[in-house]
């Protein structure tokens, strides 16, 4: 009977270790993780990777909460810690893709290399950016499709960011005849980029020929403007250069070939 008193109380005084080490740790994990949220709303992490960052912790300190109030009721941990790792050898094996769309997600979310609102081009998709979750990215193209690209793809693949700068150099070239006369035609065009306002005027305008095509003398013209401007120079240039041709007589011409017949 001393004995069996001895063992209850011995289990008693594990037990009430054990519950209160289990409601002050819980409480310790709630200040923590309140304290973790504080200091990610000051910092510039991205918003999509707070939520995740603080479940992450979460989870983590309470399994080892776990094992330590599992420690003090005297059970062996070692067993609880390989049935662990085999837990999660099997998860890992079963959500192989997953996890690699979620550690390609992380990466994107910790590198940054586009933000929402942000023209991407990659793996022959080109759009804006709505959307970066763990697994996947969220892309809208322009004829108002929406591409959700896993992240485990993106994250190994090459990503232009087409609006990650301020501005953008718009590139033309333009054919014109071989009876052409070569200053008329550099002055048309300076006239042209000069006089459209959103058309940057330093850097100045790149004009020059650029070869003797086959059938015409390419001419290459450069100019910088606003990323957003980009494509409203790009077309209005494009169709005032044939307005501006045609009114100055230049000829644009098609694609030709002399044959030469010997008798």
């Amino acid at each position: 009977m001393e004995n069996f008193i001895e063992l209850g109380i011995d289990i008693g005084k594990s037990l009430i270790a054990a519950i209160v080490v289990l409601i002050v740790g819980l409480q310790v994990i709630k200040w923590l993780g309140n304290k973790l949220t504080k200091v990610m709303h000051k910092s510039e992490i991205d918003d999509n990777l707070k939520p995740f960052l603080s479940s992450f912790l979460n989870i983590g300190l309470k399994v080892l909460l776990i094992l330590t109030v599992v420690g003090i009721l005297g059970i062996d941990t070692s067993s609880f810690i390989a049935l662990l790792a085999s837990i999660g050898f099997a998860i890992g094996l079963a959500f192989q893709g997953s996890l690699s769309n979620f550690a390609g997600g992380i990466l994107l979310l910790l590198t940054r290399p586009f933000a929402i609102g942000d023209t991407v081009e990659t793996n022959d998709i080109l759009g804006i950016v709505k959307g970066i979750k763990i697994l996947y990215t969220e892309i809208h193209t322009f004829d108002n499709m929406v591409i959700y690209v896993p992240n485990g793809s993106l994250a190994n693949s090459s990503i232009t960011n087409r609006t990650k700068n301020p501005t953008r150099r718009v590139d033309f070239k333009f054919g014109v005849g071989y009876d052409s006369d070569f200053k008329k035609v550099k002055k048309v065009l300076h006239k042209i980029v000069e006089k459209h306002e959103l058309v940057f005027q330093e850097p100045e305008p790149f004009i020059r020929m650029w070869e003797h095509g086959d059938s015409a003398l390419i001419i290459f013209v450069r100019v910088w403007c606003n990323t957003e401007d980009y494509w409203t120079i790009y077309y209005d240039i494009t169709e005032q250069a044939k307005e501006e041709f045609d009114k100055a007589g230049i000829n644009i011409p098609y694609p030709q070939m002399d044959v030469h017949v010997k008798k």
